[in-house]
C-alpha cells in the first residue's frame, strides 16, 4: 500500500467513534492526522472508513493447509484470503502436530517476513498440550503433556515467531505457564476439562485468552460452571468466538457478547480442504469435517462480521470491534493495530455501510 497519502471518508469510524467527513493523513505507513475533510474527491474516498480486521486463528486457504506447506507461498495465500475478507493482520494456526512440523512452521514465517511479507503477527500453536477428552479433531496421538524441555526448546527456537500457544491448563505444571509468558508468548486456554476452579486458578496464574469459546472445553453447567463459566466470569479474561453458525449457536454469542462485551472477539478457525497431512479436512456446505469431526469453519472475517449482524443483537459498532479493536488487545497491540488512531499502523477499509463492498487499504 502507498507509505503517504490521504483518505477521506463521509463516515470514519476509529473503533471507539464515529466521525463524519474526516480525511486520514499517512507517513511512513502511519496515520499522523485525522482531521475534517477539506477537499473530498481529490484522493480514493468512501462512504465508510473502517479499521482493518484481525485474525488470530487461521488454519489454510486456498487448498494449502499451513501445517502442510508450512512456506511463504502458502502464508500469502493465507493473507489473500484474509484481505479478501477485510482482515489485513493474521495469525497462521498450527493444530497439534510433530515438533518437525512446528519447526518448518516457524521457518516458514521467518522467510515470509524476511521477503517483505505483510500482515503475519506471528505463528499460533493450537496444541499439542492439551487435554485428550477435549482434543476434538485433533490428532490423539500426538497429544501430550509438556516436558519444561521440550518448551524451553521449541521456545528457544521459535523465539520472535511464535505469538500465541492454546494449552489445556489442567495438564500443564505452573513452571511450563511461567516459562511460556516468560518468553513474551500469549497462552490462550484451550481444548481443556478444566473445572471451575481450575480455570480460575489458570486465570489468576497469568492466563488471559481463551480459544474458541464453547468449544473443545468444559461447558457452563448450573452444578458446572465449567471453562465457559470462568472465562464469562472473570474480568481480565478475553475468548475468542467462532461466528459461522456451526461451531456455535447464535443465541450462545448473543449471551457470551451480552456478559462479556469488550472482552469477546471474533476469530475464523478457518481451514481448507486438503488430502494431505495429519489433517484431511472436506468441506461439507459452509463449513469443514475431518473423519465425521467438524474441524473448521469456511467463514471470513467480513462474513463472521455479517453474521453478528443478521443472526444476534450486536450493532454495527460492536461487530467492528470484535473484528479488529478487541483482538488487537488479546494479542497485546491495542492502540497500534485494529484501530484509526494518530500512530497507528495505517491499515483500514474503504467500504459503504452495508459492508457490501470492501476495499482493504
Amino acid at each position: 500500500m502507498p507509505e503517504n497519502g490521504t483518505w477521506n471518508a463521509r463516515l470514519l469510524f476509529t473503533g471507539r467513534e464515529w466521525l463524519a467527513r474526516q480525511s486520514i493523513k499517512v507517513e511512513n505507513g502511519r496515520i499522523t492526522a485525522i482531521v475534517p475533510a477539506e477537499a473530498p474527491g481529490t484522493d480514493p474516498e468512501a462512504e465508510m472508513i473502517i479499521p482493518a480486521f484481525i485474525d488470530l486463528q487461521i488454519y489454510g486457504a486456498s487448498s494449502r493447509l499451513y501445517s502442510v506447506f508450512p512456506d511463504a507461498e502458502t502464508l500469502s495465500l493465507i493473507h489473500q484470503f484474509c484481505v479478501h475478507g477485510g482482515a489485513y493482520w493474521f495469525q497462521p494456526t498450527v493444530a497439534t502436530n510433530t515438533l518437525e512440523v512446528f519447526r518448518k512452521a516457524i521457518d516458514g514465517v521467518r522467510v515470509y517476513r524476511q521477503n517483505g511479507g505483510e500482515g503475519c503477527l506471528g505463528l499460533h500453536l493450537e496444541g499439542p498440550w492439551i487435554n485428550p477428552d477435549k482434543r476434538g479433531a485433533h490428532i490423539g496421538s500426538l497429544v501430550h503433556p509438556p516436558s519444561i524441555d521440550e518448551v524451553r526448546s521449541l521456545l528457544n527456537y521459535g523465539e520472535g515467531v511464535i505469538s500465541m500457544i492454546t494449552l489445556a491448563p489442567e495438564v500443564c505444571s505452573e513452571e511450563v505457564i511461567n516459562t511460556i509468558r516468560s518468553a513474551g508468548v500469549v497462552i490462550s486456554a484451550g481444548h481443556t476439562n478444566a473445572d471451575f476452579r481450575q480455570a480460575n486458578d489458570a486465570f489468576l496464574k497469568g492466563i488471559h485468552a481463551v480459544t474458541h469459546l464453547y468449544n473443545a472445553m468444559s461447558g457452563l453447567q448450573h452444578r458446572q460452571p465449567g471453562m465457559v463459566g470462568a472465562a464469562m466470569l472473570h474480568e481480565d479474561v478475553m475468548a475468542g468466538i467462532i461466528a459461522d453458525g456451526h461451531h456455535v449457536d447464535f443465541a450462545a454469542i448473543t449471551i457470551a457478547r451480552r456478559l462479556m462485551k469488550n472482552r469477546l472477539f471474533l476469530i475464523t478457525d478457518a481451514v481448507t480442504e486438503t488430502g494431505l497431512g495429519a489433517y484431511r479436512h472436506q468441506r461439507e456446505g459452509d463449513k469443514f469435517v475431518a473423519d465425521g469431526i467438524l474441524s473448521g469453519s469456511a467463514v471470513n472475517m467480513l462474513q463472521s462480521v455479517k453474521n453478528l449482524l443478521m443472526h444476534t443483537d450486536t450493532d454495527l459498532d460492536e461487530a467492528i470491534r470484535m473484528a479488529s479493536l478487541y483482538p488487537a488487545k488479546a494479542v497485546g497491540l491495542a492502540g497500534k493495530i485494529g484501530c484509526i488512531e494518530v500512530g497507528a499502523a495505517a491499515r483500514f477499509i474503504l467500504t459503504d455501510e452495508s459492508l457490501s463492498a470492501i476495499q482493504v487499504v
